[in-house]
Parts: structure tokens; sequence; C-alpha cells
């Protein structure tokens, strides 16, 4: 474990060393990522403009989730942003490099560069739900901040599992490319409110693909209070997707016969 958090350290001053190299065009993503966000909440007053409510869900509420939605993508775009390029690594070979080192090769994929940029995501995240808090219908107490924090980290679990298991699919279709598109698309579904959907709907997003878990349920943690059952099955289906992602990324590599085969 110690040699692991050491080269974990590595690779994070490594990245931070690669975005100082590029200082201007480095704030000029961060501006742009932030700039993205604005863009999402000027949707959402726009959204607003003739109506107090949408699906049950008041414009501070959708503005919590948008909030949530970002914060989630931030977290997985600044620890786990290497996952894209698992295509890339594949079609060019440099797989065969990684799984060569004496190093767990999941781990390697998914750590091996930190995208600083996402920076200013988390922070207009953060700042969108500063905003929002203070002004729901019921101030959130204590054990619902709790149950907040906890589904967020399984949002982030749920996704990168999610976005791991997508770029396995590299292996065997070796010239797509563009398989983070799809997770992209997830994120999409995810900043709208489970609630707009028909009730087979939501139940698919929350028991067969649990989309529902990357923002509406921990946002709903503060809006509606505390609820032990999404806790639990939030928590489960983090184990459940973390262990399916690890499996089936072992199970894509037994499939894999290298760039010189």
């Amino acid at each position: 474990m110690i040699r692991y958090w050491k080269i974990y350290c590595e690779f994070f001053r490594s990245s931070f060393a690669r975005e100082l190299e590029y200082r201007a065009n480095f704030f000029a993503k961060v501006l742009q990522n932030a700039a993205w966000i604005l863009f999402g909440l000027l949707v959402v007053l726009v959204l607003y403009r003739n109506t107090d409510s949408v699906a049950g869900w008041e414009k501070v509420d959708s503005l919590l989730l948008v909030g949530t939605g970002f914060t989630v993508a931030a977290v997985f775009g600044l620890l786990f942003r290497s996952l894209l390029e698992i295509p890339g690594q594949i079609r060019l070979g440099q797989l065969d490099f990684i799984l060569t080192k004496p190093v767990d090769s999941q781990f390697w994929v998914s750590t091996r560069k930190f995208n600083f940029d996402q920076v200013g995501s988390f922070v207009a995240g953060i700042a969108t739900m500063i905003y929002a808090v203070p002004r729901l219908s019921a101030a959130p107490v204590l054990v619902d901040w709790f149950g907040y924090v906890v589904l967020v980290g399984c949002s982030v679990a749920v996704f990168y599992s999610l976005c791991l298991s997508l770029m396995s699919l590299a292996i065997w279709f070796v010239r797509v490319d563009n398989l983070w598109v799809l997770s992209e698309s997830v994120l999409d579904v995810a900043r709208f409110p489970l609630d707009m959907y028909s009730p087979g709907i939501q139940r698919f997003l929350l028991y067969v693909v649990p989309i529902g878990f990357i923002a509406t349920v921990p946002a709903r943690q503060l809006i509606i209070g505390f609820d032990p059952l999404m806790l639990v099955l939030g928590i489960g289906w983090a184990g459940a997707s973390l262990l399916f992602a690890r499996w089936f990324w072992m199970f894509a590599l037994k499939h894999y016969t290298s760039a010189s085969s």
C-alpha cells in the first residue's frame, strides 16, 4: 500500500509539472470549464423563467442538482481522466508497455494523469451549491449532509466504474476512439431530475443502470432529507459497480492480443 501511495504521489507531481509548462493553456481551460457550468446554470434560469416547478423540483432544487452533477464530473475528471486515454493506448500499442510494469494495470490507467483544469468546474459547482443550499425550503441538518457526502462519493465510484467498463470495450473495438462520448451522455442524463421520467424509467435508472445515483439521489438528501434506504442502496451500487468494473477489466485483458499480434 505504501508503494502504491508513493507511485500515486509521483503521478500527481508529474501531472502538476506538466500543467506548469503551459500555464496560459491551463488557466484558459479552467475558465472554459467554469464557463460551461455558467451555461448550464443559464439553461436552468431560462427553464424556470415561466414556471415555478418542474416535476416537483423548484429552481433552487435544480440549481443544487446541477451543482452536484458538475461537482461529481469535476472530481472524476480531476482524478480519473486518464481512463479516457485507454482506446488510444490500445490502438498505439502503449497498453503493452503498461502491462509490463510491476504495477497493477487498472491503477496505472486510472490514475496516471491528473486533469487539474477541472478545478474551475469544481469551484463553480461548489459555488452553485453554496448559493442554492441556504435557499432550500428546509435547511439541511447534519445527518442530511452526511448522506449527501457519502452518496456523492458513491456517485464518483459508480461513474468511474461505468467509464472503466466502457473504455475496456476498446480491446474489442480497437478503431472506436470516441467511447468517451457515451460517458458524457450519461452525465447529460444525470443532470436532469429523475422525477422527469416515467416511473418505469425511474426504476430502471435506480435499480438496473444506476445513473440516478450520480446527481439526483445525493441532491435529494439535502432537498427532501436523509433517506437511509437510498444511502444503503448507493453504497451497495458503488461496491457492486467497482467489483464488476474490476472483473470486466481483467476479463478484457485476457482477450487483449497486444499491438504486435
